[in-house]
């Protein structure tokens, strides 16, 4: 049995948007049922609010600034789909520090895995926010970790969309390794990944763009789990990271996708167990999207379950 922390608390909640918006608090607390409900031995792990110093290691300054400001006079932080309700700022700095605490408890063993179900909000980009992602939480674990001298990073993105702002920013990143399942961009938000993007310059390779068919689902895991634990293999990480986005699976109302939530499990299994024959287990997981809260229930469950936490644990 491993020990795996998951992020709990109110603080969490905070980072949901007005009704009708389909990012709500109720999608975070099914999953909280759902560990209870399969009594799940995990380490709860306090909310925490990163810095602004924290946040600006990934994001400009500019941004952060902008942000701070919506975060009291309303409006959108982005095109039509990032609202900026009031305490948006702080409350997406809960998201970033709650992730940076995860790292930070693996990275000195205190947990061996974490999860947070808020976390992976891999639209955001250095300078602004998109597709309800305010910051982005996985670029800034992305420049902790390097900070503290990991090196090599593996990231692997499941969501239904594209994670457009981890991947262009590490575009000619020879040490950022991402691999991307997600339904085709001609389809569906953000319009990106397309198969022929690898990576650039020195960084040629070390990116994998999947892009699948509206409809597609569980025939593909077969296929897509080799994908991945050959690229894993090749990659050599220090730190691997899962965006587990639960939009991908049948029934979500943003997305076009067809897997059941044996998808997300597995996924996490051969992660986690390619964790600790590469890396000491070294394992961080995050919710992502999912619009269906009993699909984010079953799916995230599932995930830390695959990552080791046993019922009755």
């Amino acid at each position: 049995m491993c020990r795996v922390g998951v992020v709990e608390g109110e603080a969490l909640l905070s980072y949901s948007f007005p009704p009708p918006h389909p990012f709500g608090s109720e999608r975070v607390t099914r999953f909280w049922e759902e560990l209870a409900r399969r009594r799940l031995g995990v380490a709860r792990v306090e909310p925490v609010r990163a810095s602004d110093e924290e946040v600006e290691m990934f994001h400009e300054k500019e941004h952060v600034e902008f942000v701070r400001k919506a975060s009291s006079m309303g409006g959108y932080l982005d095109v039509g789909d990032t609202p900026a309700f009031n305490g948006v700022f702080e409350a997406a700095e809960v998201v970033v520090g709650s992730t940076l605490s995860l790292v930070d408890k693996v990275l000195k063993g205190k947990i061996e895995h974490g999860f947070s179900p808020v976390g992976g909000l891999h639209h955001a980009r250095p300078d602004r926010s998109a597709g309800f992602c305010v910051f982005n939480d996985i670029g800034v674990a992305i420049e902790v970790l390097r900070s503290t001298g990991v090196k090599r990073i593996l990231y692997v993105d499941i969501d239904v969309h594209h994670g457009d702002g981890v991947f262009y920013p590490y575009e000619n990143d020879p040490d950022v390794f991402i691999f991307d399942v997600h339904e085709d961009g001609s389809f569906i938000y953000p319009g990106t990944g397309d198969a022929d993007e690898t990576g650039k310059g020195k960084a040629e390779g070390t990116k994998v763009n999947l892009p699948l068919s509206p409809g597609e689902g569980d025939e593909r895991i077969r296929e897509i789990l080799h994908k991945i634990e050959e690229f894993a293999t090749w990659a050599k990480p220090e730190f691997v990271i899962l965006q587990s986005g639960c939009d991908s699976l049948a029934g979500d109302p943003l997305g076009g996708l067809a897997f059941s939530h044996v998808y997300h499990g597995q996924v996490a299994k051969l992660l986690h167990e390619y964790a600790h024959s590469a890396c000491d287990g070294k394992m961080v997981a995050l919710g992502g999207g999912g619009y269906d809260p009993e699909n984010c229930a079953s799916g995230w469950a599932s995930v830390v379950q695959s990552m080791g936490a046993k019922p009755g644990g």
